[in-house]
């Protein structure tokens, strides 16, 4: 299997896959927690798509990053969250409604949000750089990005009404593509930067470190700022910091073409599961007192 075709079609199916097993596991009545309780939704939401591109922005200056890796992390950065993060607030015993709502919510904006993010680190930090002139096409951006995550979001929640039978058994296996994939993702970028590779991976590390340690840090901060409960606080705390590594991905490889900039968003998403299944087991062990 050649890695273009890993790249142009195996990653935007799988992110389409990934985004309906969230789909299934969604009803109307669960949107109207936002309007009932928006505080915890509001406040994860802002720190999710607005704070963190700026934090990464100010790691990416204090750390003198190379252009692409630079620009892959702002783009990590003002990802949504995932289903992984879903799981993970499940496994810390979190509020897992809370955390399902947040993803859905910064998916559906960060569409937006993502192209003019993008745009923006493009524009500051390869401005000098010949070999990265690119610039995101929004609408081209958009039109992508609601294709592959509103649209089988959308056809998830139809399928858990028409058959919910399916839907129950299918959420538990779907999420799990994410993981294949990323694996594979790693495989081709490790090809197509070649000696390189190592080289990148190390200086994407620090940085990928520093900002799930802010996002994490962040979220839960702001929670107990907001007096939300401890429970709720962690959720959003995991939900900023676990970001959906495969539109990072997407962005990067695909829509930009460029593997060093998906290097970082690589990286990341490395690194979130381990930082992940530490605050899973801090949840656990904060529930029993």
């Amino acid at each position: 299997m050649e890695s273009n075709f890993i790249i142009e079609a195996v990653l935007p199916v799988s992110l389409m896959i990934i985004m309906a097993g969230l789909g299934l596991t969604l009803s109307l009545a669960d949107f109207r927690n936002v309007i009932v309780y928006p505080r915890a939704l509001v406040v994860g939401s802002v720190v999710q798509m607005l704070v963190m591109p700026v934090v990464a922005f100010v790691i990416a200056v204090t750390l003198a990053l190379p252009p692409a890796i630079a620009v892959g992390l702002i783009v990590i950065a003002a990802c949504p969250g995932g289903a992984t993060s879903n799981v993970f607030a499940f496994l810390a015993l979190g509020n897992v409604a809370l955390s399902i709502l947040l993803t859905v919510i910064a998916s559906l904006l960060t569409i937006s949000t993502i192209p003019v993010f993008t745009n923006l680190a493009l524009d500051y930090f390869a401005a000098g750089d010949t070999q990265s002139v690119a610039q995101l096409p929004f609408l081209r951006t958009v039109i992508m990005l609601s294709t592959v995550v509103i649209l089988p979001v959308a056809v998830g929640m139809a399928v858990k009404v028409w058959q919910p039978v399916f839907a129950a058994r299918s959420e538990k296996w779907v999420s799990r593509v994410g993981l294949i994939v990323l694996a594979l993702i790693i495989v081709v970028l490790v090809m197509k930067t070649g000696g390189r590779a190592l080289n990148l991976f190390a200086l994407a590390g620090p940085a990928s470190i520093a900002l799930i340690l802010a996002g994490v840090g962040l979220g839960f901060l702001s929670g107990r700022l907001f007096r939300m409960s401890h429970a709720d606080a962690l959720t959003i705390a995991i939900e900023v910091g676990i970001k959906n590594g495969t539109i990072g991905l997407l962005v990067t490889l695909t829509l930009l073409n460029d593997p060093e900039m998906g290097i970082a968003p690589s990286v990341y998403s490395v690194l979130m599961l381990m930082f992940g299944a530490l605050l899973a087991r801090y949840g656990h062990r904060m529930s029993r007192g």
